[in-house]
Order: structure tokens, then C-alpha cells, then sequence
């Protein structure tokens, strides 16, 4: 098993299997759309876009959106089932934002990311200068707005799954390392943003229990099987079923209702960021 959790990895997303494993993702965003308070001169860019379903929501609310993805598979889907003369979807490594200049060309009125930044900051290496791009993107008095996995999110599914690789062969320090998340706390998304120059008009967390898809590729096996592909990565691929078999096994009576449907303990931080005038 490789230690290093912050290089390139094969591109583990395609729009099948996110819809059979995680198609609640784009759907559970109302308080997101409220929040970013689309208007029709606004022009957004979507930091970890996708596959454009979150973003199409807003084609027509607003100006123009600039959606952004490291995963080649997305974009091209986002681009054939929402490009437009409003809508321009693109591949970047959203890591290194500073680096794109359709987003520092800066005067952007507003930057929203959608359950993306646990992995786009997951890099210590470049999380303060995704979070500075953001800032230099806006206009004086644009919005950041976001909402992504705070401090505990999904404990279970990443307590055991680090358990299973430690099983497998890994050390704990490697199966640690292997996590794809940071899920930051209040605190500490609070004290950066503010250092950055960011006034903040909201940060909230929230406790959302949510029920994984069903049927094909869904359910606690498809969800493992697709948002922790990365690490299943550090695992010899004959090994890969048996890792997924056991965290399912461990967390069955956890995650499994009376119904027979499955749960897991989503925890949302969300946040309006102004950029001062």
C-alpha cells in the first residue's frame, strides 16, 4: 500500500454508478440553493461541479456558470448534458484553483461548492490556497457558499473501513492515510475563512441522517464500493470484496433500519463567506 493519499488516482467517478450510489448527493440541497440566493445577473463558478445536475438547478436563475471538476468523466457528462452559452464546464484540478485563469481573471459574483471541498482540502499541501483562489475570485462584496462534510461525517462507514484495511495487511498509519475526507470542524473553518479576509454571514452544522440509494450498485456495498474506491485502491484488488464484506458485516445492524433500508450519519457544515467591499 502506498502513504501518500494526496496524488492523482485513476478517475474513480462516472455518472452510472454516482446516480446508483449516491444520486441523493444533488438532491439534498435546498438549503444550498437558499443560501447562494441565485440572481439573474449573478455569474457562479462551481468548484467540484460533477456531473453538472447540481449546477443545472441554477441555469436558469442566473447569468452564467463556470462548473470545474478533476474528474474528466463528469465534466464530459456535465458538458454534454448542460453546456450551453451559460453554462461552460471545464477540467481542473480544483486543488490548485490558482492556477486557472478563467477563475483568477477574478469579478466573479459568486463561488459555490456542493459536497466537494472534504476532498478537495483533503491535500494540506494546498488547502489554504484553494480557500485564498476562492477569495481572489470574488468581487468586493461577492459570496463564497458552500457545503461539504464536517467533523464526524459518515464516522461509522470511516471508522470501519479503516479497520477492514488494517485487517487487510495495512498499517494503521497507511490505513489512516489512505482516508479520502477532511471534514473540519466549526472552529476551524471559521478561523481560516476569517484569516483569509472572508466577513462570514453563516456557518452552521447539521446532523443529517441519510438514506443510501437502493436497488443495483446502491446501498451500503455500492456507496463503499464508489466514495471509498481510493482506498479499496490500497488494497490488492483480490482482497477488495473481502474489505467491503467486512465493513458491511460490521456495520449492518448500525447502518440498517427496520425497514430494510440503510443509513448513514451525514454531518453538513455549510457556510456564506462575504468578500468585503
Amino acid at each position: 500500500m502506498t502513504s501518500n493519499p494526496y496524488n492523482p488516482r485513476k478517475d474513480q467517478w462516472t455518472t452510472g454508478t454516482y446516480s446508483a450510489a449516491a444520486a441523493f448527493v444533488p438532491q439534498l440541497t435546498q438549503k444550498l440553493v437558499q443560501y447562494l440566493d441565485p440572481q439573474p445577473t449573478d455569474r457562479i463558478i462551481d468548484v467540484g461541479c460533477g456531473d453538472g445536475k447540481f449546477t443545472a438547478n441554477l441555469l436558469n436563475r442566473v447569468a452564467y456558470v463556470y462548473g470545474i471538476d478533476a474528474s474528466s468523466s463528469f465534466i464530459e457528462a456535465a458538458q454534454n448534458d448542460f453546456g450551453s452559452s451559460k453554462a461552460m464546464f471545464k477540467v481542473v484540478d480544483c486543488r490548485r484553483l490558482e492556477q486557472d485563469p478563467h477563475v483568477m481573471k477574478g469579478g466573479w459574483d459568486k463561488v459555490v461548492s456542493n459536497a466537494a471541498l472534504q476532498y478537495i482540502l483533503r491535500d494540506p499541501n494546498t488547502r489554504m490556497h484553494t480557500l485564498e483562489a476562492c477569495f481572489k475570485s470574488l468581487r468586493p462584496g461577492g459570496t463564497f457558499v458552500f457545503e461539504m462534510g464536517g467533523a464526524g461525517n459518515v464516522a461509522e462507514a470511516a471508522a470501519a473501513m479503516t479497520s477492514a484495511l488494517k485487517h487487510s495487511g495495512a498499517s494503521i498509519e497507511e490505513a489512516r492515510d489512505a482516508s479520502p475526507w477532511f471534514f473540519p470542524s466549526q472552529t476551524w473553518m471559521e478561523t481560516v475563512l476569517t484569516q483569509i479576509g472572508f466577513h462570514i454571514e453563516k456557518l452552521e452544522v447539521e446532523y443529517r441522517p441519510t438514506k443510501l440509494e437502493q436497488g443495483p450498485g446502491g446501498g451500503l456495498d455500492g456507496w463503499l464500493r464508489l466514495i471509498c474506491a481510493g482506498m479499496l485502491d490500497r488494497v490488492p484488488e483480490p482482497k477488495r470484496d473481502s474489505v467491503v464484506k467486512e465493513v458491511c458485516d460490521v456495520l449492518r445492524d448500525v447502518v440498517t433500519r427496520e425497514d430494510g433500508s440503510q443509513w448513514l450519519g451525514f454531518v453538513r457544515l455549510r457556510c456564506v463567506a462575504r468578500k468585503p467591499h
